[in-house]
């Protein structure tokens, strides 16, 4: 496998390096869909090339993209936290190679091994924080009467 430095960035050597023990590379073509929306949570990847749209369901219209993600990003978090339902879908834009983990067995490392489970909640935990502010910030530039005024 190539260098994950910065794939996995927030988690110490040691954590990164037993997180990516548990990876398989794979590769998805362009338009191919990674998950839907409501269905089971079972996996989830981190983007090596390419870049993946985030989508939410809008009744009577086509999905919504609310994120583009490319490398070094993690995609999914909802395999993270019961009940393991996806709450977007995914689609590869372009072509797509990744890290792709199986969701079952992350969680029972980080169930075996405290310091590792607190270690990758908290990595989750940041991209749903930087998630949630990108998609503030993006709402408040669409419907605010000035924009969002961020100077980040």
């Amino acid at each position: 496998m190539t260098s994950t430095t910065n794939l996995t960035a927030g988690l110490a050597s040691g954590h990164r390096e037993r997180l990516m023990s548990v990876a398989r590379e794979v590769s998805f073509d362009a338009g191919t869909r990674l998950f839907e929306e409501g269905l089971r949570a079972d996996r989830f990847w981190i983007v090596r090339t390419g870049t993946v749209l985030l989508d939410l369901r809008v009744p009577g219209r086509r999905a919504a993209v609310v994120e583009s993600l490319g490398h070094g990003e993690l995609v999914g978090w909802s395999w993270h936290f019961p009940p393991y339902v996806w709450h977007l879908g995914a689609q590869a834009a372009t072509p797509v190679r990744a890290y792709e983990f199986d969701a079952r067995a992350v969680r029972d490392m980080c169930a075996g091994d405290p310091e590792f489970g607190r270690a990758v909640a908290q990595w989750v935990g940041r991209v749903i924080a930087d998630r949630l502010h990108a998609s503030r910030v993006r709402l408040l530039d669409l419907y605010a009467p000035y924009g969002s005024g961020s100077r980040i």
